[in-house]
């Protein structure tokens, strides 16, 4: 640990004891207000002079709590009148404090330069919306959740001057609870409506908040509650799926409006994403999606394969046709593909794409032969996916044996397969040969040459399973290469016997030892 870590923690420890020193007075001495006055000035000195925050920050947290449980902010009803105007003034200035507090733990979450005193800030301000919902300010009597300060915090977490991603992942312990994530949604409904698309960071900042909040099934099984209800909770305080389907609904047709020509890639592949892990499960009409879906198919890159993934959700789930879309399936598979982080998401929906047995032979041809060619300029663990991946086709289309036995060509050059040609049907590989995969049997890395000597065998009974292959890196391969044990091999035709060489030895005759 450095010097300068060494010292930065000293400084905080010393920060945090003065700081609960003063706290601990303060909640015995209702003479010591002042002490309270000075832990908020420290914090809002601290985010002005960009010092640590999260001494102040969990100082000011306990003190709340405690005072909150006390009843010390809230004004009982039942005491109302034989409360002294000095108790009740007390009271006032207490709650105002807290508002205070909060106002500052909110400026911190939005501006604060470290993400890490963001993040404490958030948690913080979690707590204390916790805290309040157990117990009251306004109505000792009932609990219930405090919409108004998470809307105040999803605001700050939904900023348009910078990216908000630590703050988002600190949040995500609180998503685990069905009363946060119901009223998240629905106050997402307003601010997502009322803000609209301005920037790419606040489009960022909003599609990461919206994919912490996934309303699965083993969440709504759970029933965890961040604020336990009452027994006199009403309805509207009850989770109910039906209105936050509603809430979920209208947020993506909000969301659904930024697109426009000069939309960023990011924005565009973040809006896939947020669609595939948390909208489209909850969708009440997934088919006003085939437009976006077809238009993303186009654009290229990781926004196709994502939306490729959309394509099968709806063709498997919802009996949805799309035209051409195994010529959009055999487009994407070029040399860039290999370069982006869902190329194992392709290749596993091809594979599902391409299953049916009643497909063309001559467009299945067009697939093998595109694989075979690419596997030549692949990295090596994607080639051993489409060795496999080639195999498997060739087990589902047994009149494709023929690509294998092929020798109408001479030479490369003679391959009637046209690369470039779009129309997989029109690219001549069904009068083509496989001779790609009988390269590669010289591969120098000896796992690609194995996964390519299939073709010099029969072919098995059953298909490879490319799950297993799918996540495999380049490192893993490295590893497994150096963990094979090798044979010893002779380094001389005569054992020696002795440390000297052997009389009448060919080396003694032309080299002297020195």
């Amino acid at each position: 640990m450095s010097e300068k870590s060494n010292s930065n923690n000293n400084l905080k420890n010393k920060i945090s004891k003065e700081l609960r020193a003063k706290a601990n007075d303060f909640l015995n001495n209702k003479a010591k207000a002042n002490n309270l006055v000075d832990i908020i000035q420290h914090l809002e000195n601290a985010i002005r002079s960009g010092d640590i925050l999260t001494p102040a920050l969990l100082t000011l947290e306990v003190v709340f709590t405690e005072l909150l449980k006390r009843r010390d902010i809230v004004l009982s009803s039942t005491k109302k009148n034989d409360e002294s105007e000095t108790e009740t003034k007390y009271r006032d200035w207490i709650k105002e404090r807290y508002e205070e507090t909060l106002s500052l733990m909110l400026n911190a979450i939005e501006n604060c330069e470290k993400t890490q005193d963001s993040s404490q800030a958030l948690v913080s301000s979690m707590k204390l919306l916790a805290a309040e919902g157990k117990y009251p300010i306004d109505n000792i009597e009932a609990l219930h959740f405090p919409r108004k300060r998470l809307r105040s915090i999803i605001e700050k977490i939904l900023c348009e001057t910078r990216s908000q991603e630590t703050v988002i992942q600190s949040f995500k312990e609180y998503s685990e609870y069905l009363d946060v994530v119901q009223y998240c949604w629905n106050i997402l409904n307003v601010v997502v409506k009322k803000t609209g698309y301005k920037n790419e960071t606040l489009a960022l900042n909003c599609l990461h908040f919206i994919n912490a909040l996934p309303l699965s099934k083993s969440l709504q099984d759970s029933s965890k509650l961040l604020i336990p209800l009452s027994e006199k909770a009403s309805g509207s305080e009850l989770f109910d799926y039906s209105a936050t389907r509603r809430h979920i609904n209208r947020v993506w047709n909000n969301i659904m409006h930024w697109l426009q020509p000069d939309l960023p890639e990011v924005v565009h592949r973040q809006m896939l994403i947020v669609l595939l892990e948390c909208i489209l499960p909850h969708l009440e009409q997934p088919v006003l999606l085939t437009d976006f879906l077809m238009d993303s198919l186009d654009c290229g890159g990781a926004v196709s394969l994502l939306a490729l993934q959309g394509v099968f959700t709806l063709i498997q789930k919802h009996n949805i046709t799309y035209p051409n879309i195994y010529e959009k399936l055999y487009s994407m598979f070029e040399p860039e593909i290999f370069h982006t982080k869902y190329k194992a998401r392709l290749f596993y929906l091809a594979d599902i794409f391409l299953t049916s047995t009643h497909l063309p032979e001559n467009l299945v041809a067009a697939f093998i032969k595109r694989l075979a060619r690419l596997s030549l300029i692949s990295p090596p663990q994607d080639a051993i996916i489409m060795m496999y991946f080639i195999g498997n086709l060739l087990l589902r289309h047994l009149g494709l044996k023929k690509l294998i036995c092929a020798t109408q060509a001479d030479e490369v050059s003679k391959d009637p397969y046209i690369m470039e040609e779009r129309e997989p049907t029109k690219s001549n590989a069904i009068d083509s040969s496989l001779w790609e995969v009988i390269a590669l049997q010289k591969h120098s890395i000896p796992s690609v040459a194995t996964a390519a000597r299939f073709i010099s065998q029969p072919l098995p009974k059953h298909e490879w399973d490319l799950s297993t292959v799918l996540e495999v890196k380049e490192d893993d391969i490295f590893d497994q290469e150096i963990a094979k044990k090798t044979k010893q091999y002779a380094m001389a035709f005569e054992r020696p016997q002795t440390i000297h060489l052997p009389k009448n030895d060919k080396f003694q005759r032309h080299w002297s030892l020195i």
